[in-house]
């Protein structure tokens, strides 16, 4: 089965990035990655959009990332982000499967 990654896309205005900046790395990114038992996770901050925040899960299948963000694993890391950020920071999701990698 192909590898599949979970893309967590958040649109943080300027004024909260570094509080939103902290609270992803040192609350939000190890809970999810715990609860959705990924491989590894990882998130970047985007060079042409510097609202644009991105995370990323790793998983061994896309069935696999689909049982880890089923709304009884999912809904405890929603109900938080909502408590903390409200609608200040709006978030899209995507599992994504991988069908092609090269490595040389």
């Amino acid at each position: 089965m192909a590898k599949a990654l979970l893309a967590v896309r958040a649109e943080v205005p300027e004024a909260e990035r570094a509080r939103f900046d902290h609270w992803y790395e040192t609350d939000h990114l190890p809970w999810a990655l715990r609860a959705f038992e990924a491989r590894r996770a990882w998130r970047c901050w985007s060079r042409s959009d510097p609202a644009v925040h991105v995370a990323f899960y790793e998983f061994d299948s896309v069935e696999a990332a689909k049982t880890a963000t089923s709304a009884e694993t999912i809904k405890p890391l929603v109900a938080d982000f909502d408590r903390v950020w409200g609608d200040r920071v709006p978030r899209r999701r995507a599992i994504l499967e991988m069908v092609q990698e090269i490595v040389p």
